[in-house]
Parts: structure tokens; sequence; C-alpha cells
């Protein structure tokens, strides 16, 4: 697909997006992918990285491997996202410690109008469809809902298994995959053994994050293919689902201890703001309408280009 330097220009933003989301546990970059008009594109690019790219390279040289791949897109793409991450990840740490339940209202009232957005791609509602709605619905509900496993020692092969189910998770809309990663008990383990260079753990996350990507991307463009309405239904019901693990009130049930000695919280459960102590119910509504303004504002772009 050819792009102006516009183009490539707003492509990178829309990876610092899907990389700020990604910060969060509880916000999919995938959904980010799919509001902002990326995502099949996005999908095609990654699983057209197989055995072929291999014969192509041999046969043709790199310049063919880099069109078939659709390079461009690709790297613009992983160099916004890098970006957000090096740049953003402080910052939205802060907002976390410091505004949680603003910054959860506006990722809240994102994700609200993402579930809208989506919903609207579906051209055939019926019965199958809304099964698979509300199945993806309760599948990923159940899965905001689970205590965190807690582990300081693990197996390499535990630690490939989470590369590749949360990077399954960065590419499916409504699943984050530093919440996978945080669900398993290996999010900690994994930050510490980048800070101290542990080659062995994060070459076996790397693997597993290689080949759940490649696998995984194939079988969601195979599904877009085939089966789009159906397809879109779980998404959107993944979404939904997800609603709950991003709520911005929450009480904690449960503590544990991190590595600084610090109590933090293992186990939550959402709950009514009218229910909570300085609930800033007014301020949490103004920054949830202005995130669901933004998908607004991308949707209304989008097709403005589309009718370009």
């Amino acid at each position: 697909m050819g792009r102006s330097i516009k183009g490539y220009a707003v492509l990178f933003f829309k990876g610092v997006a899907m990389g700020a989301a990604d910060v969060v546990p509880g916000v999919s970059g995938g959904t980010i992918a799919f509001i902002s008009g990326i995502y099949e594109e996005l999908l095609a690019s990654i699983s057209s990285v197989n055995f072929k790219t291999f014969q192509i390279l041999k046969n043709e040289g790199i310049k063919a491997v880099w069109s078939s791949i659709n390079g461009n897109f690709l790297i613009t793409l992983l160099l916004g996202v890098a970006a957000s991450v090096v740049t953003l990840a402080k910052g939205i740490s802060f907002l976390l410690e410091t505004e949680a339940i603003l910054l959860w209202s506006f990722f809240f009232g994102l994700v609200l109008a993402s579930v809208v957005f989506i919903a609207k791609q579906i051209t055939k509602w019926n019965i199958k469809t809304y099964l698979i709605l509300v199945l993806g619905a309760v599948v990923a509900y159940y899965i905001t809902t689970l205590e965190p496993l807690v582990s300081d020692e693990a197996s390499l092969l535990f630690y490939f298994i989470s590369g590749g189910l949360a990077i399954c998770a960065m590419i499916l809309p409504g699943i984050s995959g530093s919440f996978i990663l945080v669900l398993l008990g290996s999010y900690k383990m994994i930050l510490e053994a980048i800070h101290s260079r542990d080659f062995q753990i994060i070459a076996s996350v790397g693997a597993g994050a290689v080949i759940g990507l490649l696998s995984f991307s194939k079988m969601l463009k195979w599904l877009f293919s085939k089966y789009k309405n159906l397809t879109l239904a779980g998404l959107t019901g993944f979404i939904i689902g997800s609603l709950n693990k991003i709520w911005p009130w929450k009480e904690t049930l449960s503590w544990r201890t991190n590595s600084h000695g610090e109590e933090v919280p293992l186990l939550q459960k959402s709950i009514s703001p009218l229910n909570f102590e300085d609930n800033q119910l007014l301020f949490a509504i103004v920054f949830s309408i202005i995130g669901y303004g933004i998908i607004l504002l991308l949707e209304k772009l989008q097709a403005d280009k589309e009718l370009d």
C-alpha cells in the first residue's frame, strides 16, 4: 500500500497510540489498531512473514523481501510503538499512581466507544453473531476476574509460553498482553530479566512471542477472510468483557508484597463509584467523554479518508 510522507507520519502516531495502550495492563494495542483502521493491514503484513520469505530473500534479494512483508508499514508502526513505550511509560505509570481514576475513566470512554465502532462493522446480525458476541464477552470478563499467579521460579518453557500468549493478546482487540503476563505471574520476572539482562529468559520470551505472533496472526487473517462478521462479533464481545478490568473504581480484595517490600493490590473487584471515597465522579465523566470523543474523531477521519 503506497503512502505519502504525511501518511507515514499518521501511521507513526498510530503506533505511538498502540504503544501507550500496551503499557497499561488492561488496555489492548490491538484495540487501538482496529479503531484507527490499520488492523487488517497489520495482520496481513505480519502473516506474510513465512518460509517463503527466505526463498524470496535467496532468489530476489532484500528489496523484494521488504516489499513482500510491507516493510515500510511495519517498521514505521514499530518505531511509533517503541517511541511511545520509551517516552510515555514513566508518565502513564505516574498517572496510574497519582490520578488512577481519571486515567482509567479516559481509557474506559475510549474502549467503550471502540465497542460501538467495531459493532458498526458487522454487516449481518443473526443468532450466531449474537451468541459469539456473548461468548466473547463472558470469556473476557472471566479472564479479568482471575487471580494472578505469583511465582518467583519458572522454567524457560513457561517464559516461552508466556511470550506467545502475551503477544497473541496484544494483537487481539480487548485483551491486554501485559495483563496476561500479570495473570500468569511472569510480568515482574520478565521486567527484572530485562533490567538484569538475563538473556536466557529474554530469548525464551522473544522466541515465544515471534512464534505466537506469526501463527496467531495467520489464524486471525483467515478468520477475517472466511468469517468476518462472526470474528467482529467475537472481538466486540471481548472488548465488552474487558471493560470490567478498566472500570475506574475498584475494591482491593487481596494484597501482595512486591520486590521493593511494598504492598500492592493482587486481586480487585469493580464497585459503584457511590461506594468509593473521593470518587471524582464529575471529572471521571468528563475524561470518559474525552476518550469517547477521540474515537468519534478517529472514525470521522477514517470516513473522510474513504470518501477521498
